[in-house]
């Protein structure tokens, strides 16, 4: 979350809107951390009933505001625009509205980021995660993705592939998956429990083997000045992955 909120160099007093905020956290640690007063929608009722209740629980109710609504219905102008995950699931048919939302949003001026799984080159999903895990979902190459911001003269900033950290983050969920194992199956069946792993444990083989990438873009509007001159800041007093410590110490 620090990583996203430093590529978008936020300052206290500046505004964000979030597309597809999920469970509020990232949202919640912006105005947490960085000062700054955040509108994020989502279409799911339930994870809008959590994200209230955690704005409340920190005290930040005042500087986030969580909506129960789709994108599109996005109006105002903020300084940033933000999205974690969400594109995956817009579909190419609809990422000129996407560019036109976020164009009416952060206009000339503002700079965004979009967080989403894609590839090296066209493909769509197999036909079982299509039907089981993401009815709908497309993950696209990044030339497909640019269709968002051309139109509305974008600048790209930086374009980052974290691929091998999500291989990671998925080893992470599928141990604590098989922990709960049994109190997963009591909740939804055995079924359910086949699918899931079969999911993640496939999901980890495709970003291992580089079949899905997870990019994250970066881009500002072509009066924006917020632009940083190189990556230092990304990296400024934060720690080593616990990886780059071990391939240090082989090293040295």
């Amino acid at each position: 979350m620090d990583h996203i909120c430093r590529k978008l160099q936020l300052q206290p007093g500046e505004t964000v809107v979030e597309a597809g905020c999920g469970w509020g956290a990232l949202a919640v640690h912006m105005a947490k951390n960085y000062g700054v007063k955040v509108k994020a929608f989502n279409i799911s009722r339930e994870q809008i009933l959590v994200t209230r209740g955690l704005a409340t629980s920190e005290g930040l109710s005042s500087q986030v505001e969580f909506i129960e609504d789709d994108y599109r219905n996005i109006s105002d102008r903020y300084d940033a625009f933000v999205s974690v995950g969400m594109l995956e699931h817009v579909g190419l048919e609809n990422y000129r509205d996407l560019g036109q939302v976020i164009h009416g949003a952060v206009g000339d001026s503002g700079r965004g980021l979009l967080h989403f799984i894609g590839r090296n080159r066209p493909a769509t999903f197999s036909p079982w995660i299509r039907k089981r895990i993401f009815p709908g979902a497309y993950t696209p190459a990044l030339r497909e993705m640019l269709d968002l911001l051309e139109p509305w003269n974008f600048s790209v900033l930086d374009v980052e592939n974290l691929r091998l950290h999500y291989e990671r983050t998925l080893e992470h969920w599928l141990a604590r998956f098989e922990a709960s194992v049994d109190r997963v199956t009591k909740m939804f069946g055995p079924e359910f429990v086949r699918a899931w792993r079969l999911y993640l444990a496939g999901s980890i083989a495709a970003f291992r083997v580089g079949t899905l990438q997870l990019f994250q873009v970066t881009f500002a509007g072509p009066s924006c000045r917020q632009i940083p001159w190189t990556r230092a800041h990304l990296y400024a007093e934060e720690p080593q992955a616990e990886d780059e410590l071990e391939w240090t110490h082989a090293m040295s």
